[in-house]
């Protein structure tokens, strides 16, 4: 009997220790859950709008230098869209379908163009041309996606490593464009919007054990991000600029978008005895240090390559169908 109470008593406690231990896991799980929701919400979205209140205001600036009748004035010219908005009013959709000003204003004010960055050495042209563009179909294009793609990161992550993202992305997918631009011009705020997707997929590798459903949200990701490459295959449209801002927003999101381990933010919750590990797991910082030693080199190759003259083309033949594929309705000539 007392044998028997014994392994009663016994079997008692483990199921004692075996319950107890539950509570503290889930009581855990549970408060780490709220961590990561407050860690979410804790930041409120304002940079975001800001670049896109600096887009249109820009782009506002630019219509007005444009004065469209002012050098429209010929008979023989064809004609301003919207002639009603005055000096806002659009070129003709022969020279800028996109309904937006002439390419010699976007050149005038700060327009991508190779032979003036290598040239005339005004690589201010990397940074300038971010902030223009081509038309207001062009613009509204932009600025939705920045809406919906960066304000949900800036609520995340917060203002500085956001706006770290979306400059860098910006001048890298400059620096890439330039050397495979030739004698055309470049605009567009694209290289910085795809580097904020390049993040978001970073964000979702190095975080990979905090998503539930997994492979739902990796090929819904992978998904948004082929659709918009393909559609950078088309004539008239700078996939390079695309291409160079995707890969530093990669690189970067995994510089600056990992989160902590579950029990190092709650850590203040859990039990004495309880192990607290290192505040990142061991690949998040591989990653760290791989991307960042990436991200260094790419943007020293791509400035040196620059600024010796170099055509992207000659070193890498087959980029050209990353730009732009021939078919029987378009070629790849601007025609």
């Amino acid at each position: 009997m007392s044998g028997e109470d014994m392994e009663r008593g016994v079997n008692k406690n483990r199921t004692g220790n075996s319950s107890s231990t539950n509570n503290i896991n889930n009581s855990y799980a549970t408060s780490s859950a709220y961590l990561i929701e407050d860690m979410e919400s804790q930041w409120t979205s304002w940079l975001v709008p800001m670049f896109v209140v600096a887009n249109v205001a820009v782009f506002i600036v630019v219509m007005f230098i444009n004065d469209c009748p002012k050098h429209k004035n010929s008979p023989f010219d064809d004609k301003c869209v919207a002639r009603f908005l005055g000096r806002f009013s659009f070129e003709p959709l022969r020279e800028n379908p996109l309904f937006g000003p002439s390419s010699r204003t976007l050149e005038k004010l700060g327009a991508l163009e190779w032979k003036k960055v290598v040239d005339k050495h005004q690589g201010w042209r990397l940074i300038t041309c971010v902030w223009l563009h081509a038309g207001i179909i062009h613009l509204l294009t932009n600025m939705l996606c920045l809406v919906f793609i960066g304000i949900r990161l800036e609520q995340q992550f917060g203002f500085v490593r956001i706006g770290i993202i979306y400059l860098l992305a910006g001048f890298g997918g400059s620096v890439l464009s330039s050397l495979f631009i030739g004698d055309s011009i470049s605009v567009g705020a694209s290289g910085a919007l795809f580097g904020l997707l390049g993040a978001m997929l970073s964000e979702l590798i190095t975080n990979w054990s905090l998503y539930t459903n997994k492979a739902a949200a990796l090929v819904t990701l992978l998904v948004i991000i082929a659709i918009n490459l393909a559609i950078g295959i088309l004539p008239h449209v700078d996939n390079f600029a695309h291409i160079g801002g995707f890969l530093t927003g990669f690189f970067l999101g995994f510089i600056l978008l990992p989160r902590p381990r579950f029990r190092w933010l709650d850590r203040r919750n859990l039990p004495a005895s309880a192990p607290v590990r290192s505040k990142y797991k061991a690949y998040q910082y591989v990653l760290w240090l791989v991307s960042l030693v990436l991200l260094v080199t790419g943007f020293t190759v791509g400035l040196v390559m620059l600024y010796q003259r170099k055509n992207g083309y000659d070193q890498c033949h087959w980029c050209q169908y990353l730009s732009c594929v021939r078919t029987s309705r378009w070629n790849c000539d601007g025609n």
